[in-house]
């Protein structure tokens, strides 16, 4: 029963965060949840991943689109888009 409490408890916090929200609270929102979980169980969980949804995570999802190229000296050139 107590399993089933913390799973029930995990997957409500995951699930408090909207799917149309932006990538960094989501991810927060997920290691938030976890770290509360591991900390301090059920209820650090939920508290974890409310607090990570209004702070955010990392933003792992960003990408920099770079053009490199080498010059006739064999130099790195690199420029962003």
């Amino acid at each position: 029963m107590r399993t089933a409490w913390k799973v029930a408890t995990f997957t409500a916090a995951l699930l408090a965060a909207p799917l149309a929200a932006e990538a960094g609270k989501v991810e927060g929102a997920g290691i938030g949840a976890g770290v509360g979980a591991v900390v301090a169980g059920p209820v650090g969980a939920v508290v974890g991943g409310v607090v990570g949804y209004k702070v955010g995570g990392p933003n792992i999802v960003h990408r920099r689109y770079r053009s490199c190229w080498h010059d006739d000296w064999g130099h790195r050139h690199c420029s962003r888009r």
